[in-house]
């Protein structure tokens, strides 16, 4: 896979529905770190995910030290997507096997999370912005990684 996309227990089944639609189309591979506050069978998600959701690269992990351990186990490098962070998406140079990770809908991520990261991205905002939805945030800052990355030089996963 050029690029993964981890969702730190995602609190709603639409954002993610539309998350894995984004990975069957481009090729993405989706990781959710339990516990989700849905079912994966929610309709909700499947209706956003529509029939793309069997294409789809999805790797489940029961908790976050299950996650952890497999990211460092490959050596792959966690960038973490926040409005607390100082750097911008664009500021940094993305690599093949990068995985951005996403905070839960309702709470981000618990501080546990921010220590174990290597970066810390954000995407810039209006001042009276508090966040943007979690699947336009994955579409933004996966567009940029596949980018840089070449996107047109990644194979074809089907």
């Amino acid at each position: 896979m050029p690029l993964h996309i981890a969702l730190f227990q995602p609190d709603i089944a639409g954002n993610t529905g539309t998350i894995l639609r984004l990975s069957a189309c481009l090729g993405v591979h989706v990781h959710i770190i339990e516990p989700a506050g849905f079912n994966l069978s929610d309709r909700n998600l499947k209706r956003a995910g529509m029939d793309y959701l069997e294409h789809a690269l999805l790797e489940r992990h029961i908790d976050w030290q299950h996650f952890i351990e497999t990211m460092r186990h490959f050596n792959r490098r966690l960038l973490l997507l926040s409005t607390k962070a100082k750097t911008c998406y664009t500021d940094i140079r993305y690599q093949k096997n990068d995985v951005l990770l996403f905070g839960r809908e309702s709470a981000g991520v618990p501080n546990y999370v921010y220590e174990a990261v290597d970066h810390t991205l954000t995407i810039p905002m209006q001042p009276h912005a508090r966040s943007l939805n979690l699947a336009m945030s994955v579409a933004i800052t996966t567009g940029e990684a596949l980018r840089q990355i070449g996107y047109n030089e990644i194979e074809n996963v089907s």
